[in-house]
């Protein structure tokens, strides 16, 4: 609970950057050196070396045990969605593996939702859709829009009807009617137009009783991202990283929450980190803190962010996207707060950067 908020952290991932998981090599080892240089160092609290994870802690962050913890026991976070990743081409079991999520579930029961994570270029993929949601009971399904197939970099549209239609019709069929697709943050140096957001709208109009989550809603393609939740009610945006610039750059946050928000996007946008990205805790902090600047108020339009809408943004929006009762989690989980421990303390071994010496 965050003053009286519950929160529901919408991307969770345990990162599996080790070697001896890299299927392409250099390809493989410049995505983590990108991920963990580029975002996880490059969005930390200034001057607080606490948050931040060693390099040898960020590349194997697959401990069950130091992820549930980051979120249950030294952040406010009361609810986590674990996404798996299926980049079979850049990884051998994937970049976070399903098992992860599952052990989670065990661990903290009622407090850990999954995201199955599949591939169009599996041999199966229809099979993979059967097995995650009989066997591994996820809630809904995460995919990536490209991937390193055979040596080159592939890419497939969430509106093609031959690839992408017959994964959302057999998920749907069976109640899965939430679908989140990377956007925004291309994997490494490779072209950016998978990542855009133009083939949403297509399976948006096909799949009217089915959403579609834009993860990393607004990092990249903010004016066509906000076009597409005002024309798709079934259309809304996860704001995984998106939460970085809280801490990073405050006002290009408040500019991406504006212009969604501006966008009839108060009932669609969903809290996330991504930890073990980011720890959850200081960006939970610094939103509760948040206010929109004035002068974006009265220069651009962009509404107040209300301590109503915060919770929406917090959980609410999330629940019923994916018909969770609040009243009946918060009566089952608990609505004290708790005191909090220490950063990345869980698991089995030292991994911030504060207990190994270093700054940020």
């Amino acid at each position: 609970m965050l003053n009286g908020d519950f929160v529901i952290d919408a991307v969770a991932h345990a990162y599996n950057f080790t070697p001896e998981n890299f299927r392409e090599g250099k390809r493989s080892q410049k995505l983590a050196e990108m991920t963990y240089h580029g975002l996880h160092l490059g969005f930390q609290p200034r001057g607080d070396a606490r948050w931040a994870l060693t390099e040898d802690g960020f590349y194997d962050a697959t401990d069950p045990v130091r992820l549930a913890h980051a979120f249950f026991e030294e952040s406010q976070t009361d609810v986590c969605i674990y996404h798996s990743i299926p980049l079979y081409g850049l990884f051998k079991d994937g970049l976070s593996p399903l098992s992860v999520g599952k052990e989670m579930r065990e661990l903290y029961p009622g407090r850990v939702l999954i995201y199955g994570g599949v591939s169009p270029w599996e041999d199966d993929v229809l099979a993979t859709v059967d097995r995650l949601i009989q066997e591994d009971g996820i809630s809904g399904l995460k995919v990536y829009p490209g991937d390193v197939i055979d040596g080159k970099m592939a890419d497939w549209r969430l509106d093609d009807p031959e690839i992408a239609f017959p994964i959302i019709e057999r998920a749907r069929d069976q109640g899965i009617r939430n679908i989140a697709i990377h956007k925004a943050q291309p994997l490494g140096p490779v072209p950016m137009e998978p990542f855009e957001v133009r083939d949403i709208e297509g399976a948006a109009m096909a799949f009217p009783d089915v959403s579609f989550e834009v993860v990393h809603g607004g990092w990249a393609f903010l004016e066509e991202t906000a076009s597409q939740i005002a024309r798709f009610e079934n259309v809304s945006v996860n704001l995984e990283c998106t939460t970085a610039y809280l801490i990073k750059a405050p006002r290009k946050f408040a500019q991406i929450v504006g212009e969604l928000l501006l966008a009839d996007a108060e009932d669609r946008l969903m809290w996330a980190t991504g930890a073990m990205l980011y720890h959850p805790r200081p960006y939970l902090e610094a939103f509760r803190d948040f206010q929109m600047p004035a002068d974006m108020v009265e220069g651009y339009g962009y509404p107040e962010l209300t301590d109503e809408l915060k919770a929406k943004i917090l959980a609410g929006n999330q629940a019923r996207l994916l018909g969770l009762d609040l009243d009946e989690l918060k009566s089952e989980l608990g609505t004290e707060e708790r005191e909090l421990a220490e950063p990345w303390s869980g698991g089995d071994r030292e991994v911030s950067l504060a207990a190994a010496g270093g700054t940020v």
